[in-house]
């Protein structure tokens, strides 16, 4: 049998069939309210073949896919801002001049406060901007304001010790940074970057407030037909599975970068080989104990 661990006690025969139960009732709830879900589309007629035909032009296909090409060419643009900005005021954040960190500090405060909506609507309304780069801009300070914090939180994450023994080997501080903090930083940044640029990703959908042809303007356009009876639910059931497939894609790329660089010959161990016997002295024997 299994030995219990300093934990925990294993848990004993009416234990495990208490928790089988609470599972197989978890799974009965899971699985009654899915079969509602199902009942209440299929009694409001969301499968009809009305509400589906949409689906089967040619134009209603090239329309979700422009509008998924509005998306992805949007969030490029605002991901690569987005990094470059906070990589800026994150290094105005760790500046020794005061001023700097000053400066830095009051706008990444400023645009990570203020909802990324109102910067979206005040850069197409009061500035006049095109949607294109309204939204860019928008999702830009927004997301480059909060990866600032990232970067920033990673870099003093590293053991203090990295920092000083990089100095004192005569480093410079541009070099510290680049060779010694930023890539053991970089490890623990990870998560957190993906996940604010997920966030990036799903907020070009505020693109279709201010008239940008992104995808979720398609869907609407789609789905506020009246010839086809209002098909919201089918174009929400077509859209949702595509936005999740993509933040499921990056969220697959960031762990395929993060197992790449475990594998990197800069991070791997060094195969050190086996001591072998000293030097012979020039006698051509290797010293010797003297005798008792």
């Amino acid at each position: 049998m299994t030995e219990a661990t300093a934990l925990y006690d294993l848990p004993g025969p009416r234990t495990r069939r208490r928790h089988a139960l609470y599972g197989a009732l978890s799974a009965v709830v899971i699985l009654a309210l899915v079969a509602w879900g199902l009942y209440l589309l299929f009694d409001t007629g969301q499968f009809t073949y009305t509400k589906w035909m949409p689906f089967e032009y040619q134009g209603i296909q090239e329309l979700l896919l422009r509008g998924l090409g509005n998306t992805l060419k949007a969030f490029a643009m605002a991901a690569v801002l987005s990094l470059v900005l906070g990589g800026v005021l994150a290094a105005g954040r760790l500046s020794d001049h005061r001023p700097v960190r000053l400066l830095a500090a009051l706008v990444v405060e400023f645009f990570r406060a203020m909802p990324v909506l109102v910067m979206i609507f005040f850069i197409f309304v009061a500035l006049k901007v095109q949607p294109l780069p309204a939204l860019v801009a928008g999702l830009t300070l927004y997301n480059g304001s909060v990866l600032a914090e990232v970067f920033r939180s990673g870099v003093n994450a590293v053991e203090r010790g990295q920092r000083e023994a990089a100095f004192a080997l005569g480093m410079r501080k541009t070099h510290v940074m680049t060779y010694v903090l930023a890539p053991q930083a970089m490890r623990a940044m990870l998560p957190a970057i993906i996940s604010q640029l997920v966030v990036a990703l799903k907020d070009t959908s505020l693109g279709f407030l201010i008239t940008y042809e992104e995808f979720l303007h398609a869907g609407k356009l789609i789905a506020s037909n009246l010839d086809y009876d209002l098909p919201f639910i089918p174009v929400v059931m077509v859209i949702s599975p595509i936005y999740i497939g993509m933040c499921m894609l990056l969220s697959w790329f960031a762990g395929w970068v993060s197992r790449r660089e475990q594998r990197s010959p800069k991070t791997e161990a060094v195969a050190v080989a086996t001591a072998g016997p000293g030097a012979l002295l020039p006698g051509g024997e290797p010293p010797m104990a003297p005798k008792p």
